[in-house]
């Protein structure tokens, strides 16, 4: 454990944000984690767990120490009738967490290919894509309490997923509050691969490129390969232009709400879910108040999803948000709808 001081962190954060961490320290273990704890400066300052930075934004330089998470390990635990069990170090990248199971025959995680970040993030976010989230194919989790020391095992219904969300986005209120927002950093990750395997077709894009294929019965790499070559026509990559991927949450609303909205504009893209509530596209919600490719000062929508924003070329994250904030009060003011950001703020 060697605490690293005035560390810049343009290169940790998708979006590519000039900022710097007063102190940061690299986790690559359970152990220094505690070192980190038990260090009488660290010990008892604030701190801000970092993983892949895909899903941050950063409006001026951190405060509190920075723990850069990048435990690695892949692993099978077990290979049972229902289900392969899989483990990965929270610092493992996730894109190539996915191939890797599949190349060993585990397959499951395809549909969430290309998805940036960490493994560790991943259930924070309770990412999602083409019909998969990882509440779907979670196991359970290990991580460590900041505040004590103290090491625990998560199970999915302790995790209390929801859409882009978990019981890591949420601080705890009270003596027994479950929240473990700045509270918790995940060690490790278990998934669940079922068998038998089947696969996920039920949106529109898969259905194309099973059309322009000719394949009716694809198996997981297909998918794989289908998925990586859409979301690299829709979506930028961060390599090339900053950006945290999807900004705004997709909003849900009622049957009685999406009529309404569908009387006015009848041509919005919407979801019927299960709970019968009505998932509208917020990409579509943004495009249709006139923001794609707009911009405020270097940050920008993006001109071929307006569900991204991106930097142009040394945007802060001030510019990102102040953006952010003037498509929510257009949506708002169109539709009636408050649009929910995805990544976190600091």
């Amino acid at each position: 454990m060697f605490p690293e001081r005035n560390v810049p962190l343009q290169a940790c954060n998708s979006f590519g944000i000039v900022a710097r961490a007063h102190t940061l320290v690299r986790v690559g273990s359970e152990a220094d984690v505690r070192a980190v704890l038990a260090d009488p400066e660290l010990g008892p300052a604030p701190k801000f767990v970092l993983g892949g930075g895909s899903n941050v934004v950063l409006t001026g330089d951190v405060k509190p120490v920075v723990l850069k998470v990048e435990i690695r390990g892949r692993r099978l635990v077990e290979e049972a009738a229902r289900a392969c069990i899989v483990e990965a170090g929270a610092g493992e990248h996730w894109h190539d967490f996915v191939r890797w199971t599949l190349e060993q025959g585990w397959p499951g995680l395809e549909n969430l290919a290309l998805i940036p970040g960490t493994v560790g993030a991943s259930p924070v976010q309770n990412i999602g894509a083409y019909g998969v989230e990882l509440q779907d194919r979670f196991d359970s989790l290990d991580a460590i309490d900041l505040n004590t020391g103290q090491a625990f095992t998560l199970n999915a219904a302790q995790c209390a997923f929801g859409y882009r969300d978990s019981v890591f986005k949420h601080a705890s209120s009270g003596a027994n509050g479950l929240g473990l927002a700045g509270r918790a950093l995940i060690l490790r990750v278990r998934f669940a691969l079922p068998r038998p395997w089947k696969p996920v077709l039920g949106y529109l894009d898969l259905e194309r490129k099973m059309a322009e294929t000719g394949i009716a019965a694809p198996d997981a790499r297909h998918i794989f390969d289908w998925i990586i070559a859409i979301r690299r026509a829709k979506l930028p990559d961060p390599a090339v232009i900053g950006n945290a991927g999807s900004f705004f949450k997709n909003p849900t609303v009622t049957p009685e709400q999406c009529a309404d909205i569908i009387a006015r504009d009848p041509k919005v893209v919407h979801y019927p879910m299960p709970d019968g509530s009505i998932k509208l596209a917020a990409g579509w919600l943004i495009d249709a108040c006139g923001w794609k490719g707009k911009s405020v000062g270097q940050a920008s929508v993006y001109e071929k999803q307006a569900l991204v924003l991106v930097n142009r070329g040394g945007a802060t994250g001030g510019q990102v948000m102040t953006l952010a904030r003037a498509i929510q009060t257009s949506v708002y003011e169109r539709f009636g709808i408050r649009l929910e950001p995805e990544p976190v703020v600091v």
